[in-house]
């Protein structure tokens, strides 16, 4: 590349070479899934296939009574009924991730058409970013966003922002060997595609550009599909395989036993049998055992599962958490272990000052102009006004937080800056570590000398004949220095002069001349906490999950930021820290043993945090990643669920699960609440369907063996299983989440979502259900009812052991009384499961509970309406008020003995 200082480039033959070489600057992107696709994904669902296969056995079931029986086409209402409830509960998952994928498309648009000024034939020329090529020289300036990976020829006061890479808001570049930095995350003298340009100016050789990059290859490990099984998917995954065992148990079950009955009666002996009768007698088995398969499966578990997760999905967008994936909803209550990266999540990415140690001026005023001065006029900082609320700063953010410190007190550096006249400037660069401006003041009529820059350089300049010149003592100064570092803080040092002499000049060889400043002070400055995160990482930490931070800053400031938000103590050693070089070296055997104490990890590099994510992964870990950064990306999209933030890369966004719009770290404890508390109405949910399934497959078998068929006619089983299911769905999912929920440990990962005191429950009261409703039909069998007002207990229980039921069949209104029997018990139950978990009252909370009332109030006039006109269609005539009464009062037994029940547990 020719002589010094000057710069060839390429010529446009060897860009074409290049480019056929190495590629051009764009970054590969996997195309999105089809719409079809995306659709059909949502029958991999567990509890969807389960039905899938109902759906197979109903309709061979509705085709044998539509062939064999001439039942007509009413026989086709059960499968069309399944399949109306595979469609609903794929077509509402499908409808939400759509509607969020369309919103996060909106959110993350990037535009890529941005000319860098490139020298190439010897002249400089404006190039696209995507037709940069490897061997370009491309001219850097403040402001800018790094094209590309290369290799730093010229470097002038050169600071990187890298918090999108490494999480680094400033890394100081420069092309001399003796400042480099041996620790840094990449080398000094190299910049990485991504990064932006925060003060100064240099010159890069490109090396490397597109899916090469650094941030390429970050971008490509995004878009490899880790498959990550979420919680939830597994334990419906475990139901599934329980409901399958148990439904062909039962099944099985039903055709031995009736086959043994068959052959037990004398008239169908071996000898004498009929082979034709015994073919019909096992066919009717057979359907029977297959009506069991099709009952014992919960019609509406894909709905509620669903509806659950669309309405958290829908309530969590309303408090700014833009939800992609339905499942991340959930999983998030999960969580065993955050991940979380520092700059931006933890911290506002902005530098502040955190506090000022001033000279006591007794002039007050004076010392005020003197101060604003020093800030405004020795600077090369802007702030912009135009993108929001509050500034954002242009320019060096260490300068910018001067600024902003300004602007708090009630100042505009603006005036002052355009106000004072600029004599002499000398820079700041990182050899110097200080700036020096000799402006004149028109408020103070008179020469200023300001110099501000590392504190320890700039009171050098502060001595006249051996006397420190400050109104604090220097070893006062040096203690709070002392203090600020072991804060991991940046200090800069400020210091004035009065010039009388015009013809001065300030500075010799690029270093200052004059001595003899009066010293002003210092200022700490940092990248502070967000006020919302001790207390978010508090709340976790108490609901049984791990922090872990992750990021590319140094040891130092990485512990300091730990301290701040709790999570690192005076119990901390060494073994809870460990360095992203440190971690690279040790084999994963070692790191498995030691992974669950580390509470920081600095200096990671972006891979490191996926391989961690990983480790973790392989102890059972629930994974939760949090990050704004394009070095967050891989552990993003490793993790069970990643949360992004609003401001974050694109990259980042991509990668993500959950996107928190407001960048709110308080949003992640909320969103553990939420998944949960959705959790927590998912087994509310299956307490209430399971319960009504166990009791209709009792029901069946029961009938097979007595030969007597279910009272409960296809269409009504529909409006039990579909339509009173989803209300009931929908009335739990509604349930406000509680903060109880974060008293609990994380659940294990391999637990069934059925726990121990639920099977007791289901199989208890589906029993008795069960029982109960046996008794019904042994008395309407036995008993002319036309009004509830003729009931007997008596004759309830006499009847019920009457095993040899009479022939005949229950009239219309029986019939009508019986349905209506079943729907309340269930409804009644719907209460009970209301208050699982609670250890309350299923009337607590119900203020906040008005959607849950709401919807219980539709099921029971729907009840009403379907009974008074389904007629024929459901099997039903209408009954009369009194009988309605004594129904609803009656079967609220249930919630009474559940209440009791709930009322006795609590006072041991």
């Amino acid at each position: 590349m020719a002589d010094k200082h000057h710069y060839k480039g390429l010529t446009d033959t060897q860009v074409l070479e290049s480019r056929r070489q190495h590629g051009d600057n764009s970054l590969t992107s996997v195309q999105g899934e089809p719409l079809w696709k995306q659709f059909l994904s949502k029958f991999t669902d567990p509890i969807i296939i389960i039905l899938l296969v109902a759906l197979v056995f109903s309709f061979g079931i509705s085709a044998y009574d539509f062939f064999v029986h001439n039942e007509g086409l009413n026989a086709f209402l059960e499968p069309i009924g399944i399949f109306f409830a595979v469609f609903l509960a794929t077509g509402v998952a499908f409808y939400f991730e759509h509607k969020a994928n369309k919103q996060f498309e909106i959110l993350n648009q990037v535009n890529d058409d941005i000319f860098y000024k490139v020298i190439r034939n010897e002249r400089v020329s404006q190039v696209l970013k995507k037709d940069i090529v490897v061997g370009d020289i491309v001219i850097l300036e403040t402001g800018e966003e790094v094209p590309a990976d290369g290799e730093l020829l010229e470097a002038v006061s050169l600071h990187i922002n890298e918090s999108t890479l490494t999480g680094e808001p400033l890394v100081h570049k420069t092309t001399n060997p003796a400042d480099f930095e041996t620790e840094a995350t990449y080398p000094s003298n190299y910049v990485c595609r991504g990064t932006a340009v925060a003060d100064g100016h240099g010159i890069v050789e490109v090396k490397k550009v597109g899916d090469a990059t650094e941030y390429g290859k970050v971008f490509e490990g995004v878009q490899i599909d880790s498959s990550v099984k979420t919680p939830l998917d597994e334990q419906l995954h475990k139901l599934a395989g329980l409901i399958t065992k148990i439904s062909y148990t039962i099944a099985a079950l039903v055709i031995v036993g009736r086959v043994i009955l068959y052959f037990t009666n004398p008239v169908h002996s071996l000898a004498n049998l009929d082979w034709v009768l015994f073919a019909g007698y096992l066919l009717n088995t057979a359907m029977i055992a297959i009506t069991v398969v099709v009952v014992a499966v919960p019609e509406g578990l894909p709905m509620s599962v669903t509806l659950s997760l669309a309405y958290s999905m829908r309530r969590m967008m309303a408090t700014n958490n833009l939800v992609r994936k339905m499942h991340a909803c959930e999983t998030m209550g999960a969580a065993t272990v955050i991940c979380t990266d520092k700059t931006g999540t933890l911290t506002q990415n902005q530098m502040t000052i955190y506090e000022t140690y001033f000279n006591n001026f007794t002039d007050e005023s004076l010392g005020k102009h003197l101060i604003a001065q020093s800030m405004a006029v020795n600077s090369t900082a802007y702030l912009d006004f135009t993108q929001g609320e509050k500034p954002s700063v242009l320019g060096n953010p260490t300068e910018g937080a001067l600024l902003l410190w300004l602007n708090g007190q009630g100042t505009n550096y603006l005036p002052i800056r355009e106000q004072c006249e600029v004599l002499q400037q000398l820079t700041f660069s990182t050899e110097r570590k200080y700036m020096a401006t000799l402006v004149y003041s028109p408020e103070l009529k008179k020469n200023i000398l300001y110099v501000k820059g590392a504190p320890e350089i700039v009171m050098t300049f502060c001595y006249h004949n051996g006397q420190f010149l400050s109104t604090i003592p220097q070893t006062d100064f040096e203690k709070k220095l002392l203090q600020y570092q072991n804060q991991a803080m940046r200090t800069i040092g400020f210091a004035y002069k009065e010039i009388t002499d015009t013809n001065t000049i300030i500075s010799e060889n690029g270093k200052l001349v004059i001595n003899g400043l009066q010293f002003i002070g210092i200022t700490a400055i940092s990248d502070p906490v967000r006020t919302d995160v001790p207390q978010a990482i508090e709340e976790c930490m108490r609901a049984g999950i791990q922090v872990k931070i992750v990021t590319g800053d140094t040891p130092g400031t990485a512990k300091e930021i730990a301290r701040q938000i709790h999570l690192w103590d005076d119990s901390c050693t060494d073994y809870n820290h460990i360095t992203g070089v440190e971690f690279a070296a040790m084999n994963d055997t070692d790191l498995l043993e030691r992974i669950t104490h580390l509470r920081v990890i600095s200096r990671a590099r972006p891979l490191d945090k996926a391989r961690l994510v990983n480790l973790l992964q392989q102890k059972g870990e629930v994974v939760a990643v949090t990050g704004d950064g394009t070095n967050d990306a891989p552990a993003l999209k490793a993790a069970q669920v990643g949360l992004s933030m609003g401001d974050g890369t694109s990259v980042a966004k991509e990668a993500s699960d959950i996107t928190i719009l407001d960048n709110s770290f308080s949003s992640i404890g909320k969103a553990v609440m939420w998944g949960r508390s959705l959790y927590l109405n998912i087994q509310r949910f299956i307490l209430f369907q399971m319960t009504i399934n166990v009791a209709a497959c009792i029901i069946v078998l029961i009938g097979a063996f007595l030969g007597v068929e279910s009272p409960l006619t296809v269409t009504q089983m529909l409006w039990v299983n579909l339509i009173m299911d989803t209300f009931a769905a929908l009335a739990l999912a509604s349930l406000p989440p509680s903060k109880s929920v974060m008293n609990d440990k994380p659940r294990s990962r391999g637990a069934n979502i059925i726990t121990k005191e639920m099977a007791r429950a289901i199989f208890g009261v589906g029993g008795f259900f069960v029982l109960l409703l046996f008794g019904f039909i042994q008395y309407f069998k036995n008993e002319n009812i036309t009004s509830l007002t003729q009931f007997s207990v008596v004759d309830y229980c006499k009847h019920f052991f009457h095993f040899s039921a009479p022939e005949g069949s229950l009239s219309a209104y029986e019939l009508s009384i019986f349905f209506s029997i079943f729907v309340f018990l269930q409804f009644w139950n719907m209460f009970n499961a209301k208050a699982y978990r609670t250890g309350k009252s299923a009337f607590s909370n119900i203020q906040q509970s008005q959607g849950f009332l709401m919807i219980a109030a539709v099921i029971v006039i729907g009840q009403v309406i379907i009974t008074s006109i389904g007629g024929q269609m459901f099997n039903v005539t209408p009954l009369k008020l009194i009988d309605w009464t004594i129904i609803i009062g009656a079967t609220s037994l249930v919630l009474w003995i559940g209440e009791a029940l709930r009322i006795l547990k609590s006072k041991k």
